[in-house]
Formats: C-alpha cells, structure tokens, sequence
C-alpha cells in the first residue's frame, strides 16, 4: 500500500531550488577572486615599462625604413593578402602550360604554380587577353611567357602576359627559392601600396622582362637575397623607387628604367658587390614638388658596409643624380645628365672615373667621407668640385665645359695689349670649344631634349692662337695683321708705337 504525502511535491521542488542556489553561490565564489586577478593582471601590463624596448633600440637611422617595420609586409598589412606558404600542396608535373587568358577570377594561375614540381617549369600562355593572378611562389622554379618578349621593341606596346589583381602583387617569392624569369610582361595598373614583384631572401632572375607598373611602391622589391635583371625594361610610374634592393645583391645588366620619380634604391649588405652594368635609368626631368628627392641611384647605409660598382651605365633626368649615404660607390664610364646636382656624398666612399657628368649647379658635392675623382668631363656646372671639411676629395685630370666656370681672365701683356689665361681649378681644367654632339645624344638626348652647347668659346681665340691679334683689357679680340706671333707683344704697342 502506497502513502502519499501532501506536502512532498512541495517540499521536493523547495530542496531543488536551494541546492541550485547553493551551487551558484559557490561558483561566484570560485571566479570572483579569477576576476579580480585578471583585472590587476591588465592594469599592471598597461602600467609596466617596457624595458625590452629600452634594451634593444632600433638600429636604423630615421632616414631608412627600421627592421620593425616593412612597406612591403603584406602579412601585417593584410593578413589575407598572403596565405601561409605549407598550404600550396607540393605538385608534381615538371612542365605545366596554362592559357587563362582573358578569363581572370578563375584562378587558373594561382592552381598552376601549384601543379608544377619544384625546380619544373609554368608557361603561361595569354593570347586571348592577360592571365589576371597572383603567383605565390615557394619553390624553385622558372616562369616563361609562351609569347616571348623583345626588349628593343617596348614602344610597340606588347600586350602584358601577367596582369596582377588591383592591390596585389604579380609575384611573391619565399624566402631561399630560386626563381627564373623569361619572356614575360607583368602590369600592375592599379597595385596601391603593392610591388609587383617581392622577394623575402629569394633569388630572383628576370631575363627579356617588361614591366608596367602604376602604384605608390616600387615595381620590384628585394628584400635580402639575390636580384638578377636581365634585358628588362621597368616602366614604373610612382613616387618611390622603381627598384629596391634592401640588404640584397642586386646584379642589373642592359636594364631600362622610366617614369619613377627615382630610379634604383641600394641597401647592400656584406659579402658579394652590386653591379650595375649598361643600365639606363631616366626621371621625369622635373623638380619633385613633394614626397622623396628624385634620385637616379641611391646607396644607403645598413648594417654593413657594402658595395656598389656602376659602370656604362646612363643617368639622367633627376635632382639628384647619385646619391652615396654611408657606402662604397664606384663609378666608371658613365653617363649623368640633366641634373641639378651630379653625384652627392653624404658620407662613405666614391670613386669617379672616365665618366661625363652635366649639371646645373655642381658636378659632385662632398658633406663627407671620400672621394677620388680622376678623368672625367664636367659640363654646364656653375661649381666643378664642392667639399665640406669633413670630406677628403682628391681630384687631377678633369676636364669642364661651362660657359660659367671657364670665363678667363685677362692681363696686360704689352701696351695695352691683353691676353687671355685661367685659373686652375682644383684638380682640372676648362676644355674650350663647343660641346660633342654625340656626347649630348648620349646624354640629354635620351630625353628627347635638343641640343645645346655647354661649352665657352671666346671671341677670335682661333685666330689668337695662331698668333693674330690680341684682346683689350674688356675682353674684345682685336684683330691685326700687322705684327704676328710674338712680334704683338714688342712692336707698335702704346700711344707711342702708333
């Protein structure tokens, strides 16, 4: 027989209700000390100094781009921008031909670099259109464009081969890959703050390769690693450089750069030396109103002191047209032309020889370190040679075409009779006569700009030199037949020879 109690439902739902009660107050408990723990924990973190800052300064002048921070870092710019390299699967096909041409968002480009075996080869073929991608690259390989490219004809406007996403890059490459360039065209219309090639300690060969590159970062971007330019054309239009070597090797040969506002920017680092060999880097031959000086070649200090050797190479329409900030800069049968100033040496080392070098104000200015500058032609220059007394500059053999600084001057030799002599410079001398034509196609004329003779001709001093006449004490050549060769300076001179 069952009893049931009246009350027990009652009572049951009582107990239930307390032992909830009970279990919550134990677990406020348990996390109130937690809390308090974790708010202390955030206040001391915002209050503590950070002596690891203290202890490890940044190690890079204001004027260079610090170790903590990257233009080109796609991951802590766009964490999406840049997808870990272990994802891309491995491949396995050591030839891989895409044609994507005129159909871009299909991912075509990006699904072939993964099919290709390290060390194999992708050859994109773009004859419906450019392929529209992004190759991130984390392995060794080659990259040619089925089309082929010929440098010589640039000004026929090839159709681009590779055309990179607005705001991304053409190529990323991992660190210690070696990638090979051939036959390709690249544009980047639209890349923003983007480069169009990055390299992060890679070794990068660029070989018969064109580049159209419109964006506020440089077309190519090397930061330590390997840069090899070969036969490549680099039309960049930006304010930044249109190449940038930071601690990288940079390795240029018959390489064309355009439209940047600078040309080429070195950091090099220790070990093997930078070449720059029959290169021509040519500014928009226009003062810069804002953002960084227009540069041709800019060699900057890092951490070691590096090298840096320009040989055949042309160098024309910008401010400034090298410029050495704590380096070694060797210079050697080159061209600078259309620049207010021609190489500047802030600090570090140059040597200058067997080079031409035309600029409005000075030919080469000298803050500090230095410079030997032996057997080259200054021209248009209102000051050969500047040095501070920080700079140690030592000069012979130059020659100078300047219609400012080869003015002579004039004394009386008999009776009123006056000849011309100049002063020696320090460490070269006026060269009369008129400008080489073909030194200025060279030079100037590599911007379209039309000839204009640099040189200082004195009035008659072709017949002086063969022993006519002589000059008045105002410069004017007077002409006389009568007495020749060193008779003008004993005969019939003076009120009383008349």
């Amino acid at each position: 027989m069952t009893i049931r109690l009246p009350f027990g439902g009652f009572c049951g739902t009582v107990a239930g209700a307390a032992a909830i009660a009970a279990t919550v107050a134990v677990a406020a408990l348990a996390q109130g000390p937690q809390a308090h723990a974790q708010v202390a924990a955030k206040v001391e973190s915002q209050t503590r100094p950070n002596f690891g800052l203290l202890l490890d300064p940044p190690t890079r002048s204001y004027r260079n781009r610090g170790s903590s921070h990257r233009r080109y870092d796609y991951r802590r710019h766009r964490p999406d921008w840049r997808p870990d390299y272990p994802t891309h699967r491995p491949g396995g096909e050591e030839i891989v031909l895409v044609d994507c041409g005129g159909n871009p968002g299909t991912g075509a480009v990006e699904d072939a670099v993964r099919r290709v075996r390290p060390g194999g080869t992708l050859v994109i073929r773009a004859r419906g259109g450019a392929c529209v991608g992004w190759l991130n690259i984390d392995k060794p390989m080659t990259v040619i464009g089925e089309s082929g490219f010929d440098p010589r004809r640039w000004a026929n406007n090839p159709n681009p081969t590779l055309q990179a996403p607005d705001g991304l890059p053409c190529i990323t490459v991992a660190q210690g890959v070696r990638v090979e360039i051939r036959d390709m065209v690249f544009a980047s219309p639209r890349a923003g703050d983007a480069a169009c090639i990055v390299g992060y300690g890679a070794e990068i060969i660029t070989n018969r390769v064109g580049f159209r590159h419109a964006g506020d970062e440089a077309a190519i971007y090397a930061d330590g690693g390997l840069l090899y330019l070969r036969d490549t054309i680099i039309d960049a239009q930006t304010i930044a450089p249109a190449v940038v070597a930071d601690g990288a090797v940079l390795d240029a040969w018959e390489v064309v750069v355009s439209g940047a506002q600078s040309g080429m920017e070195l950091i090099p680092g220790a070990g093997q030396t930078s070449r720059i060999v029959s290169t021509t880097l040519k500014g928009t031959n226009a003062p810069n109103a804002f953002g960084p000086r227009s540069i041709g070649m800019i060699v900057r200090s890092g951490r070691d002191y590096g090298r840096v050797e320009i040989e055949n190479t042309a160098i024309v329409g910008y401010v400034e047209g090298v410029a050495i900030e704590g380096a070694s800069v060797d210079i050697s049968n080159s061209r600078i032309g259309r620049s207010e100033k021609g190489v500047v040496l802030y600090n570090g080392e140059l040597r200058l020889t067997d080079s031409r070098i035309r600029a409005t104000t000075v030919g080469v200015a000298a803050a500090s370190g230095s410079a030997v500058i032996v057997n080259n032609v200054f021209s248009s220059v209102r000051e050969v040679i500047y040095a501070e007394d920080r700079a140690n500059v030592q000069a012979r053999g130059n020659r100078v075409y300047s219609e400012y600084v080869c003015r002579p001057q004039f004394r009386d030799r008999y009776r009123g009779r006056y000849e011309p002599y100049w002063r020696p410079g320090q460490g070269w001398e006026c060269a009369l006569g008129s400008y080489p034509r073909d030194w200025w196609d060279e030079e100037d004329g590599l911007l379209g700009v039309e000839y204009y003779d640099d040189g200082y001709s004195l009035d008659g001093y072709d017949r002086y030199q063969r022993g006519q006449g002589w000059y008045d004490r105002d410069g004017r050549y007077v002409y006389d037949e009568r007495y020749r060769g060193e008779d003008r300076w004993s005969r019939g001179g003076g009120f009383w020879g008349r």
